[in-house]
């Protein structure tokens, strides 16, 4: 048994989408997509995702399971589109329904969206194993970052989302509604209690003083190096460092479409009487 990790960077949202399989015309999963928004026209493209398309096309990949990490506020995901092209399921871990509950406060949702998950095909509990061909991926539960962050480890590879970012970049953000930095101290302590030579495949990369884009460390590597959460940093002086950083960062561009897009596993709103999708803007609640 060999894995294959296939890396798609998205510039515009800093966003990394990995296909993960093991030969040609094998089974695959799809980690954490990117649909193209213009915040503004309001228009969708599906530019970032039709590389991952056209890869799997060419590869006779079969696809099995679209994975997201957690509901992003930094882009929109492409798993409805993806999910039309390829087929596989749609799956999150079980706590969106958290995430669905407070956001359909902030935006007012219709009656008809139900806080329950169900706009997946399937909500994945913790340390949940599930098999695609001859390879098979873990899901855990690292939340803080949001209340309801995913990491997913398929053989010595851990794709974990926004918990945590190269060693120059540090931590994620806590600050979102039901976030909580010394939740994620302990998710990310959680991560690297893994062996020192496991992978870690970030979601994300804002590279500081004009470094390449990269996209793979290790535990090792982040216990040494991390400059938020390395060895001997405690959980008091992360929590600290996290919340006065936390309260100089603006919202991110994509939050408000992203989220209610996201929420419903891709979806777009339903479509008023006059055939169009709308998405809210609440003023004054973020």
């Amino acid at each position: 048994m060999s894995t294959t990790i296939k890396a798609f960077f998205d510039p515009g949202t800093w966003t990394f989408t990995y296909v993960v399989y093991e030969t040609e015309q094998s089974s695959c999963v799809i980690i954490d997509s990117v649909l193209d928004y213009d915040p503004k026209s309001g228009r969708t493209r599906t530019h970032s995702a039709d590389k991952v398309v056209d890869f799997i096309e060419t590869n006779q990949l079969k696809t099995e399971w679209i994975l997201e990490t957690h509901a992003h506020a930094d882009h929109v995901s492409a798993a409805q589109y993806l999910k039309a092209k390829l087929g596989g399921k749609i799956a999150i871990g079980n706590h969106i329904k958290t995430v669905q509950g407070v956001f359909k406060g902030i935006f007012n949702l219709e009656d008809s969206f139900l806080s329950d998950g169900s706009q997946f095909d399937y909500l994945l509990s913790e340390n949940e194993i599930i098999k695609f061909g001859n390879l098979s991926f873990e899901s855990l539960f690292v939340p803080g970052h949001t209340p309801a962050c995913m990491a997913y480890k398929i053989d010595d590879a851990i794709f974990v989302g926004d918990t945590m970012f190269m060693p120059d970049v540090g931590s994620a953000r806590c600050d979102f509604p039901g976030g909580d930095a010394k939740v994620l101290f302990q998710s990310v302590h959680k991560l690297l209690s893994y062996p020192a030579e496991t992978r870690l495949f970030m979601c994300h990369d804002y590279p500081p003083n004009g470094r390449a884009i990269k996209f793979e460390t290790t535990v090792a590597e982040q216990k040494k190096n991390n400059i938020h959460m390395k060895d001997g940093i405690t959980e008091a002086e992360f929590v600290a460092m996290r919340s006065a950083r936390d309260a100089t960062l603006e919202m991110p561009v994509l939050i408000l479409p992203a989220v209610q897009i996201n929420i419903r596993a891709g979806n777009m709103p339903p479509k008023e009487d006059n055939g169009v999708s709308y998405l809210k803007i609440p003023l004054n609640a973020l």
